[in-house]
Formats: structure tokens, C-alpha cells, sequence
């Protein structure tokens, strides 16, 4: 039987932009819009049916893991950029899913290191170094466990097909007992070493912090020029410094040995004021004759320039600033001053003794801790030392052997490779982190370090020894110092593919697939993560890197609190739905690229879903024929949907969700929807007595409708979902695979030509004051012969 719109109860429904769609009033989507509120119930069904568990391949090519970045507990709101970043590895993992790999997507939590240390003083009020070890471990946990239940609900609220039954936490002991064996294996490779030497350190946080914890802003400082006296002579030499407050650990007065006004100078011996010594005058090429008076002190420590000098010229160090951020004895009237106040003091001292003869306020480049955004300083201290530096080469080697998406990111990596000047240090002097798992003999000092397969607290536990191997001694001291967090984070290859725990597992899944991950922690995770993994286990630790930009205000600056910038997430959920989100952020700019966030730009991402629902409703209301004849016009749109899974396969297999979130917009809003389905709606409704023409638009309408929810359905996964059981049948869209590209062709002149007919008809009704069911009399284009029953029917064609 045939339904026709002329014999058919209708009702009148807007899809295409151009007219109203008469559709059968009992469509299998019965309500007129997409409801956000069905997610939650969605949810709930993938919940039940564990459609996204892991199963191992015996084929490892098959085997699709990803090694995730498990988001820190930092506080609420979480950051709205994050979060994209997430539902788009989310993306990553849904649409490998959908072309036939076995997916790992781990979840885990990143619960170690000093931001948690930090909140939990400033939300207790207390001092790490006055709070018992156990009790402030224990706040830790508990400020830990209530973010990370909001970041867990988010996470799924955002539709993350990820294993949260398996989700792991950086701070359980079966993480940390990785992390301490992963250290006891490079102790015995001769890859770790205990050294003294100048580090950086944030007197805020009480800690060493690596170079990669740094950040630089140009911040206001005062350049304060003093005289210093030539020995044996009337002479006086203006030295230029920020940092006054360092006088008393000068060695050296550096001028450049082109600068023709100090020649007579160099080899000559200076007093530097207040605190009366000697130092020599030499001539070193480093030295920057623009800036200051072209003569520079050098100091313990002022910079990083300072501490090259030391050692290139074998320098003797003083210690002036200690580990509270306190001047030192040898600071004298300063000592016991915090750095600001003794600048202050010594500033205003050398300006009453008539020593300072300019004092002015610049802009400085100064080194920051990226946590506390305090200044950093540079302390001589002894730690722990990974050796990296002999091994840049080779690392550079693998770096060059991982595909990079895109690849433009790779740099960041080589960049931060070239910097590199010193092996890193991986001790740390607070209590929320994995323990270095060593005790010393009381008596000689000897390092034990225990078996491994055990998390180790030496600070805590009775060593597990009975007797120094080096003196005989029974009595040992614990270690107090903990890793750096990226100790731990770098290992997470190695634990999500069971490397101490699951030989057969370990085979089947290292090297993991893809590392997702933001751009901002190339330098770090990323680095370190090849750094560790290559001297674990020989190989990289991945074969892709999938790289993200950051997300930013609508004016394209950092969102930060402290702007009053930042956006909650939360609410934008709540209001627009999660594939709304989703949409958004999948098509809002090109992989690898920062992205502006704003409501409206969210708010009207929605209308695409609309666009989808409505085209899908409407579709939904025709059955789906099986086997049909297709007619020209069916063939043409056919040959465009092949062209669009081809360009989408290419962006999922680059990772890229921007090409197909666009991609698909743009066909289905301006191809198939406003061209394909205006010219053979009638046809479809029966309009005609050819009931194969009507079956094959009927079955066309079907064939680009599975293909576009299929194409979707890593992107905008709730809708889809919901769409494909109503239409499709009752299992889920996210076990179908991908379609493939139909074998029709049609060239590009055709398709422009019909799309220009179409527009260039619709104008001419409209300059005519015509509605578009009235007919018109114009000529079709010689190309778009064969689709002319379809053109007739659409624009009521006369002779």
C-alpha cells in the first residue's frame, strides 16, 4: 500500500529551511525534538549491557590501547577545557571500537604530589612540616576522595566509555609498588645517583621542583646599580643587579672583553660592598653589554647563568638562602630575613650608604613554580638523579619513530630536549607522593634498597635487613624523601598493560597504542613517559601521541579563576546535554589547536542535533525496503555519502574528530537534507505510481541515515544510540563498525551543478513572489538530465 501525503493524515513539520515536510503522523520518533534528559537513561543501558569491557586479542594488531592521562583531583568547578579534551579521547577510543579494534581504555586518578599538599594546608590550615606525617596524609586522602567522586560522575556524565569498575589511582599501594620498583630496577641498571648540587626550589612549597614545573612571566623588579671599589685605586665600578640581596655570595665582577670602557679593568680586584670582600674582574663573552651598566655580578645563586659560570669556572659556592626561604648566616645583619624583606633592607641600606647610585624599576623574566606561582630559587641541595642527558639522542631517535597527531606537536618535544642542561632530579621533600624506597646504615651510611614487588614506607616501616652489607651494622635510617609526581604518572604505559603483574597481558598490549593527552604537558608526561619507558624496557612506550590544545576564554586567554574568566562545565551540561557539548567540541576547531569556549557558541552547536533529529524523524516515518532498483538521483547521493566516509575514515584514523564532526554538518545540512531529500521526498511518499522508484528513495533515505549515525556515533554517542535502537533494531550502534564507501561515483561538476540549479530555482520563485509548490517554467542544465522526473517533481517544473 502506498503512502501518500495526499491520502495520509499528515502533520506539518519544519526540516529543511526552505518549506514544511509533510510527515505520517505516527513516526517511530514520536517527539518533536531531541531531549537531553534521555542521557542519563542511555547511560544506564550501556551501564547494564557492559558493552565497552576489554578483551585482549591474540592478535596484537587488534588490540587498541590507550594510555590516558588521569585527570588531578585540583578542585571544582573542573576545567571546561579538560573536559573537551576528554570526551574527545573518548571519541579516539569509540571510533577504534568502531573499526574492529579491542579497545583498552583505562580511567585511573592522579592523586599523588604537591597541589593536594597544598589545598590541604590552605583548606586545614595547617604546615606540612608542623602536622604529623600520618595525620597530614590522611587529610590528603580525605580532601582526594571528594573531588575525585565529582571528577568520576562528570566523567561519565560526559559519556566516557572508559572502565570505570578498573579505574586505578596513582596514590594505591599497588600503583606506588610499581613506581618503587620501576626505581629499584634503575638503581640497579647505575641509572640513578645521589648528587649536591644547585636545584630549583619553591620556598612556598618546601621543595625540589624539576625545570618542567617552571613557568615565566615578566614580572616588576627593582635593578639596583652599586659602586663597587677598584682595589688599590680611586676607581669605583658600577655593577648593575636584581638581586642585591645576593651581594654577599659574589665571587666574580663579569664584563664582556669587547667592552672597551672596563678593558683596563679585567684582571683587577673589586670590593663588593657591605660586606667588604675581594672579588676578581674577568672578561667572559656571556656577558650582555646592553643590559645594566655592562658589568654583572656573579652570585650563588641568582639564575641559571650564574650556576653555568660556577661551574665552568669552578667558582666556590655560598649558601645565602636556606630551605625556608630565609637568609643565612652569612647574610649578617640580614640573616633570618625572608628574600623580600632583606631586598627591601638591603636596597634602602645601600641607598643611605650612598653606594647604590640608581635604583629602577623593570620588567623581569622570572622563573615561577607553575603550582604556587612563587619566584623560584636556586639552592644548592643534595638529591636523587636520574641520568637522561646520555641518552637525548637516542630518545630524539624514538621521538622521530612515533606518529604525532598532529604532527606539528613533535616539536614541543625536541624543543624541551634541547633545553635540557642537567639530569633530572627525582626527589622531592614532602609526604604526599610514593616513597624512595631505601634505607642507610646508622653507622656508615651505606643505601639498602629492598626487593621489589612491595610498597615500601622507609620513613615509617623497620627496615627490611638484618645487617649493613658494607659494615655489619644492624641499625638502618629510612629515607624521608618522596618522588616527583611524574615518577609516577610516567610509568602509566607500564601499568595499565600489567608489566609486573600479567606477563601474557604485558605481551598483548605494550607498546600501548595511542598516549592522549594536552599539549601543556608534552614537556612533562609525555617526556618523561619516553624517558622511563625506554630505560625500562628498550622501546617507546607508544606508537601515536595524540596532542590537544588548551581551551580559552571567547577572547582567547587562559581561563583562570583569577581572571574571572573561568566557565563550570557543570551547568552547560545541565542546560545544553552532553552530545551538545560534545558537538561543540569535536567541531569547534582542527586537532591540536587551542579552542575558544563560549555559551553561545555551545548553545548553537544544538542546532545541528536538531537538524539530525528532524532529518531522522522524518526518515524513521517510511519503512526500509530490502532490495531496490535506484534510480540516478539515489545514485548520485550515494556517491557523495562514499566521498564523506572516505574524507571521515581519514579524520578517525588521523584521530582528527574535527574532519568528521564537519564533514557530516555540512552534508547533511547542505547536501543531503536540502537537495537529496527536497528532490525525492514526493517520490518517497508515493506521489508516483512507479513503486520501485518509491522503494528505492525509501531505501536511499534509510542507506544515508544508518551511514550517518554510524559516522556520528563516536561524537555525538547518546543520540545516536537512542536513534539507531528506534529505527535499527534494539542493540546499541556502539558494536556496529564503520560503513563503507559505496562504490558509485559521480563528479564533482555534477553535484555543483545540481546544487546551483536548485539554489538559482529557489531564488527565481522567491524574486517572483512564487511559493514553492507553484509551478515554474525553466530549462534543467544538460548534466542534470537523469535526475529530471526528481527536478520536475521538486520544483513543479512545467514545459
Amino acid at each position: 500500500m502506498t503512502v501518500s501525503s495526499l491520502t495520509h493524515p499528515i502533520a506539518k513539520y519544519p526540516l529543511l529551511g526552505f518549506d514544511d515536510v509533510d510527515i505520517p503522523a505516527v513516526p517511530k520518533l514520536e517527539a518533536t525534538s531531541w531531549n537531553p534528559a534521555l542521557e542519563e537513561e542511555i547511560r544506564k543501558i550501556w551501564e547494564t549491557e557492559k558493552n565497552f569491557v576489554f578483551q585482549p586479542a591474540t592478535d596484537k594488531k587488534r588490540n587498541f590501547v590507550m594510555d590516558t592521562p588521569p585527570p588531578y583531583p585540583s578542585g571544582k568547578p573542573w576545567h571546561p577545557g579538560a573536559l573537551t579534551q576528554y570526551s574527545q579521547i573518548d571519541m579516539v577510543a569509540r571510533s577504534a571500537r568502531m573499526r574492529n579494534f579491542n579497545v583498552l581504555y583505562p580511567v585511573g586518578i592522579d592523586r599523588n604530589g604537591l597541589p593536594v599538599e597544598i589545598a590541604t594546608e590552605r583548606k586545614y590550615r595547617i604546615q606540612l612540616r608542623k602536622t604529623p606525617r600520618d595525620e597530614f596524609i590522611a587529610l590528603c586522602k580525605h580532601a582526594l576522595d571528594d573531588i575525585e567522586a565529582y571528577m568520576i560522575e562528570l566523567l561519565k556524565r560526559l559519556g566516557i566509555s572508559a572502565e570505570f569498575e578498573n579505574k586505578y589511582r596513582t596514590d594505591s599501594e599497588e600503583y606506588r609498588t610499581l613506581t618503587q620498583w620501576s626505581f629499584i630496577e634503575l638503581w640497579k641498571k647505575g641509572l640513578v645517583y645521589i648528587a649536591n648540587r644547585p636545584n630549583n626550589y619553591c620556598t612556598d612549597c618546601g621543595t625540589t621542583i624539576a625545570d618542567a614545573e617552571i613557568e615565566y612571566e615578566e614580572l616588576p623588579t627593582y635593578l639596583v646599580t652599586n659602586k663597587f671599589k677598584v682595589k688599590d685605586s680611586n676607581e669605583e665600578l658600577l655593577v648593575a643587579t636584581t638581586r642585591p640581596e645576593l651581594l654577599e655570595t659574589c665571587q666574580l665582577v663579569l664584563v664582556h672583553p669587547d667592552d672597551d670602557r672596563y678593558q683596563k679593568l679585567i684582571g683587577k680586584s673589586v670590593i663588593v660592598p657591605v660586606f667588604e670582600r675581594e672579588v676578581p674582574v674577568s672578561a667572559h663573552r656571556s656577558v650582555d653589554m646592553a643590559f645594566g651598566t655592562g658589568a654583572v655580578m656573579i652570585c650563588s645563586y641568582g639564575d641559571y647563568n650564574d650556576v653555568k659560570l660556577f661551574r665552568e669556572l669552578k667558582l666556590r659556592e655560598i649558601a645565602a638562602i636556606d630551605i625556608d626561604g630565609k637568609m643565612t648566616s652569612v647574610a649578617g645583619k640580614y640573616a633570618g630575613m625572608t628574600i623580600k624583606d632583606a631586598r627591601s633592607q638591603i636596597i634602602q641600606d645601600l641607598q643611605e650608604a650612598k653606594i647604590a647610585v640608581r635604583v629602577e624599576q623593570i620588567q623581569h623574566r622570572t622563573p615561577l613554580c607553575e603550582r604556587s606561582h612563587t619566584a623560584i630559587e636556586i639552592i644548592p641541595m643534595e638529591e636523587f638523579y636520574l641520568k637522561q642527558l646520555e641518552f637525548l639522542p637516542k630518545l630524539r631517535k624514538l621521538a622521530k619513530g612515533i606518529v604525532f597527531h598532529p604532527d606539528m606537536h613533535r616539536q614541543i618535544l625536541f624543543n624541551w630536549m634541547d633545553s635540557l642542561t642537567t639530569d633530572y632530579p627525582i626527589s622531592r621533600r614532602r609526604y604526599y607522593a610514593t616513597e624512595i624506597p631505601i634505607w642507610y646504615c646508622a653507622k656508615c651510611n651505606e643505601p639498602h634498597l629492598p626487593k621489589s614487588g612491595k610498597y615500601y614506607r622507609p620513613w615509617k616501616d623497620p627496615a627490611p635487613f638484618k645487617k649493613c652489607i658494607k659494615c655489619g651494622n644492624s641499625k638502618f635510617v629510612g629515607e624521608t624523601r618522596t618522588f616527583d609526581t611524574w615518577m609516577d604518572s610516567s610509568i602509566s604505559p607500564l601499568y595499565i598493560t600489567k608489566r609486573t603483574k600479567n606477563a601474557r597481558f604485558y605481551r598483548f598490549t605494550y607498546p600501548t597504542t595511542v598516549r592522549n593527552q594536552g599539549k601543556d604537558i608534552v614537556r612533562t608526561w609525555l617526556y618523561y613517559s619516553l624517558l622511563r619507558g625506554y630505560l625500562l624496557t628498550g622501546r617507546a612506550p607508544f606508537k601515536h601521541a595524540w596532542i590537544g590544545g588548551l581551551g580559552q576564554d571567547a577572547q582567547g586567554r587562559a581561563m583562570r579563576k583569577s581572571l574571572g574568566n573561568f566557565v563550570d562545565p557543570e551547568p552547560l551540561l545541565q542546560r545544553y546535554g552532553t552530545d551538545n557539548f560534545r558537538f561543540w567540541g569535536a567541531s569547534e576547531a582542527n586537532l591540536g589547536y587551542d579552542f575558544r569556549l563560549s555559551e553561545d557558541r555551545i548553545a548553537g552547536a544544538g542546532k545541528f542535533l536538531t537538524k539530525l533529529w528532524n532529518t531522522a524523524r522524518f526518515i524513521g516515518s517510511f519503512p526500509e525496503p530490502e532490495s531496490v532498483t535506484l534510480t540516478d538521483a539515489d545514485k548520485w547521493i550515494l556517491a557523495e555519502l562514499g566521498k564523506l566516509t572516505t574524507e571521515c575514515m581519514r579524520g578517525y584514523e588521523d584521530f582528527n574528530m574535527f574532519v568528521p564532526a564537519t564533514k557530516i554538518r555540512e552534508f547533511l545540512w547542505n547536501m543531503f537534507a536540502a537537495h537529496y531529500i527536497e528532490m525525492v521526498k514526493g517520490r518517497a511518499y508515493g506521489d508516483t505510481d512507479n513503486e520501485k522508484d518509491r522503494d528505492a528513495a525509501r531505501y536511499t533515505l534509510h542507506r544515508v541515515m544508518r551511514s550517518i549515525l554510524l559516522l556520528l556515533a563516536p561524537i555525538i554517542p547518546h543520540v545516536t544510540d537512542y536513534i539507531w535502537r528506534k529505527l535499527y533494531g534494539q542493540s546499541t550502534i556502539h558494536l556496529e563498525q564503520f560503513p563503507r564507501a559505496v562504490g558509485y561515483k559521480v563528479s564533482a561538476s555534477v553535484t555543483q551543478t545540481l546544487i546551483d540549479f536548485n539554489v538559482q530555482v529557489w531564488k527565481t520563485k522567491k524574486d517572483k513572489g512564487l511559493a514553492l509548490k507553484e509551478p515554474i517554467q525553466v530549462e534543467v542544465p544538460r548534466k542534470l538530465k537523469p535526475y529530471l522526473p526528481d527536478l520536475v517533481r521538486m520544483h513543479h517544473i512545467t514545459a
